[in-house]
């Protein structure tokens, strides 16, 4: 990239178009922006039946990308395709860690008409970016953009221009784009064609400008806080074409920035370290259970048998009986009982003499004249039972 002009050497992003007759290999740098477009038009060629020249075919097609071997990309690629009519963008700043291991991403591209499928491997050499550490670093909220459009080359350069224009700085890189929905956004109504916003992070080798630092002056801030825009004097350079979002700027000087490394004191809620997680080894000894089937079963059973048999013993063994009872009991007390048992025996039997059917004349009747219904006359001091049901005449 040294040998680019000033304009094009302020813009490192690497654009690279995926061609689908051999695997790519593409070689970024940690730290900088870099995007991959699959093109659907280099894919068309790969299903059946192949168009003829000049012949156009507009089949939706759907690309699936992971690393190989798992199911899912690395945690610093992204991936975006808005329909099955619009090409597919890999994008994400590589990290350090993953300098000099080439990361190898499988791209399956399905052809949602046929269901026909092509894969292709893209093969990311991650660089070292000693030569492009920049300290300075600003991200920059844009409402009116999506991802995907921000992600275009010629966007991408029109906001870089226009940072340039306002920072002034030697060098000035892309170091990341990321979709305001993945920093926890809410997605827009679909009115008036709005938007869901992005953060772009650029970094340069100069300080920030002053008017990036407007956004830090007391009376921005308090705007800020009372959801006003504050008043910045390079924002009519953004206007035109980028909405930004002044009051989530982030400015970042890693010049300045020191360990903050604390460390840490157990306490309530805390853990103890308890080191480096060491998985068990692949050839495990046998075990014993014996002893375990003992402690869990055998120990409460035994248990339960004692309880058992205690309380066995209790109701079964330590009866008294009705002979010991009437053996403690005075002899007077047993007299008592007897003849209120016999007494209570003598009154059921007399009340079961008592319930015989009573006598039809005695039944209810009606008065002939008026037809209500007249009981007997009886009495409850009138022996009925003694008495005959007709009385002999002399």
């Amino acid at each position: 990239m040294r040998g680019l002009s000033p304009p094009a050497r302020g813009l490192l992003v690497y654009t690279i178009l995926s061609k689908v007759q051999s695997d790519r290999n593409v070689y970024p740098s940690a730290g900088v922006l870099f995007v991959h477009v699959l093109e659907r038009e280099y894919f068309k060629g790969e299903f059946p039946p192949f168009p003829k020249p000049g012949e156009i075919s507009n089949d939706p097609i759907t690309f699936n990308t992971n690393l190989m071997g798992y199911p899912d990309r690395p945690g610093w690629l992204r991936y975006i395709q808005r329909t099955p009519y619009s090409d597919g963008v890999l994008y994400g700043s590589p990290t350090a860690e993953n300098v000099g291991k080439p990361t190898v991403i499988e791209i399956t591209a399905c052809n949602r008409r046929t269901f026909e499928t092509a894969r292709h491997n893209l093969v990311i050499n991650i660089m070292s970016a000693e030569d492009f550490l920049l300290p300075y670093q600003a991200e920059f909220f844009i409402k009116n953009m999506n991802v995907e459009e921000m992600l275009a080359s010629e966007v991408l350069g029109d906001f870089l221009g226009a940072v340039k224009n306002v920072w002034q700085p030697e060098r000035l890189n892309a170091i990341n784009i990321t979709s305001a929905l993945d920093r926890g956004g809410r997605v827009p109504l679909p009115i008036n064609d709005m938007k869901e916003g992005v953060y772009v992070m650029v970094g340069a080798d100069v300080p920030f400008s002053s008017c990036l630092r407007e956004v830090e002056n007391p009376q921005n801030q308090l705007r800020c806080s009372q959801e006003m825009e504050p008043i910045i004097t390079c924002d009519k350079k953004f206007r035109a074409q980028f909405y930004i979002d002044w009051c989530k700027i982030s400015l970042v000087d890693k010049t300045k920035q020191v360990s903050t490394y604390q460390e840490v004191v157990c306490g309530e809620g805390i853990l103890p370290d308890g080191g480096e997680y060491r998985p068990p080894p692949d050839s495990l000894k046998s075990r014993d259970y014996y002893a375990d089937f003992l402690v869990t079963l055998a120990v409460p059973s035994a248990v339960a048998l004692v309880l058992f048999l205690v309380l066995a013993y209790i109701m079964c063994c330590r009866r008294e009986g009705v002979e010991k009872r009437n053996m403690y009991t005075p002899d007077i007390q047993l007299v008592h009982h007897s003849a209120i048992q016999k007494s209570t025996k003598e009154l059921r039997d007399m009340s079961k003499n008592r319930e015989i059917a009573w006598p039809l004349s005695t039944l209810p009747v009606f008065h002939p004249v008026t037809g209500e219904i007249v009981p007997p006359l009886h009495t409850d001091s009138y022996d009925n039972t003694s008495m005959p049901l007709m009385q002999a005449h002399p």
